[in-house]
């Protein structure tokens, strides 16, 4: 969708400004959001493709004016009330109200090491790729109201695909309960004057790992 996560590209945001030596967290409750967002991702209510379309489809102002464990937060809570796992009263008091609702799966504390190492891996059996490297591509001008990967700044431009790095979980099916849809995923390389102008310098390239799903023949 083309929600506030998608800035890639626009202005008026003022520079990126890295914080030199930033450490993983800035206050206590960081590593509580985390914590409680890997604990509910072990109960199987949801994917990772629902809980990250969670968190960009929050209203533009909260999004935008949220730090990132609060953008955590507030899609976490999202999801656990869609999934009926907690009540807005819940939510709003802070204090459990009703009955715990059984769920599929949890996290136990000697677990989290092996959780975190282990990740989410996404690739699948093969699937016949359409293109192949040296091939040149246009991404498609698209513009869901549901979840994709494909970046706005890319939509319609032409570039060549570099590598195939196999067959992976489409996210934009597999975030709103449509399966996962195997498919080829590449590195699309584009170069950054086509993208934003001739302002750019010449030899300047953007590569981004495109689903095929996104791409056709230029």
């Amino acid at each position: 969708m083309n929600g506030p996560q998608d800035l890639g590209g626009q202005m008026g945001f003022g520079p990126v400004a890295p914080e030199k030596d930033e450490p993983i967290f800035h206050a206590p409750w960081e590593k509580k959001a985390l914590a409680l967002t890997l604990a509910m991702g072990a109960t199987r209510q949801w994917n990772i493709d629902i809980s990250r379309h969670a968190r960009e489809s929050l209203s533009p102002a909260q999004y935008l004016g949220s730090s990132y464990y609060e953008i955590w937060i507030a899609g976490l809570i999202k999801l656990m009330l869609a999934a009926g796992l907690v009540t807005e009263d819940e939510v709003s008091s802070g204090r459990m109200k009703v009955a715990a609702k059984k769920v599929a799966g949890k996290l136990l504390a000697r677990d989290v090491a092996a959780v975190l190492a282990k990740g989410g891996p996404s690739s699948r059996a093969a699937t016949t790729p359409r293109f192949k490297p040296g091939d040149r591509v246009r991404a498609k001008n698209m513009h869901p109201v549901t979840h994709t990967r494909l970046p706005r700044y890319l939509r319609g431009h032409v570039g060549e695909i570099v590598t195939l790095h196999g067959t992976h979980v489409f996210p934009d099916s597999n975030a709103h309960g449509q399966g996962e849809n195997p498919q080829a995923l590449y590195t699309v390389r584009f170069a950054a004057r086509d993208i934003w102008g001739d302002a750019r310098h010449p030899k300047d390239t953007v590569s981004a790992d495109l689903w095929e799903a996104y791409l056709e023949p230029a």
